[in-house]
């Protein structure tokens, strides 16, 4: 099979195996390490902004074509909608993070001790660690995407971060868990109709049909 085939596959199946799996997932911890790292997107220097809880669970991401408050502010914002206020924040003294944490979690305790944030710059070195052997990336699309779907799979190895395949083998974990959500988003609510002759259904099939002998397997998006 080709490479683009499996990469179109995973831009297109990786955003809806994240929502899949959305209520499955354990709630994140109460402390996060907030830190940004760069990525080369066709030439050109795009910031990702990541953050991560004591347990080492990547808690939310945003590229940015920019490093400044402005984004740090949108970075926050998109996380706090999502997960719980964190009672304490550790980043480093970078002023774009420093200012933003006392205005919009005036509750947290904010740190910026020296090797405080160790654990996220530790974690950003497994995602340049994935994507350096890649032949590059064109959009910010596909980095939202790639670094996300990175982050996804890292959680579903580690037992702890989602309710999916807790029931078998390390070594099989990956592959159950694939195989639950693929349930999951061929019953979804439709957005658009399919009919399936074989079933005289009709309902929303994001893989082409309910039938697992006629849908990809999601297995090889890993």
């Amino acid at each position: 099979m080709d490479h683009v085939t499996l990469f179109r596959w995973a831009q297109r199946f990786t955003p809806q195996l994240i929502d899949a799996a959305r209520r499955c997932r354990h709630a994140v911890g109460n402390r996060w390490f907030v830190h940004e790292t760069y990525v080369n997107v066709n030439g050109i220097w795009r910031y990702v902004y990541r953050a991560v809880d004591q347990y080492g669970q990547v808690i939310d991401i945003l590229v940015s074509k920019h490093r400044d408050i402005a984004s740090a502010r949108r970075f926050f914002n998109v996380s706090l909608r999502a997960h719980r206020s964190p009672t304490e924040v550790i980043t480093d003294r970078a002023a774009t993070l420093a200012n933003v944490t006392p205005e919009l979690i005036p509750a947290a305790f904010g740190n910026t001790g020296q090797y405080e944030n160790n654990r996220c710059e530790a974690d950003h070195g497994r995602l340049k660690a994935r994507l350096r052997p890649m032949r590059g990336l064109k959009t910010d699309r596909t980095v939202s995407i790639v670094t996300g779907g990175h982050a996804f799979i890292q959680h579903l190895r580690r037992r702890g971060r989602y309710e999916l395949g807790v029931d078998v083998s390390p070594v099989f974990r990956l592959a159950t868990a694939f195989n639950e959500l693929q349930l999951a988003i061929c019953l979804s609510p439709p957005s658009r109709t399919i009919q399936h002759t074989h079933d005289r259904a009709t309902r929303q099939c994001p893989l082409g049909c309910v039938d697992k002998a006629r849908a990809p397997s999601l297995q090889l998006l890993h």
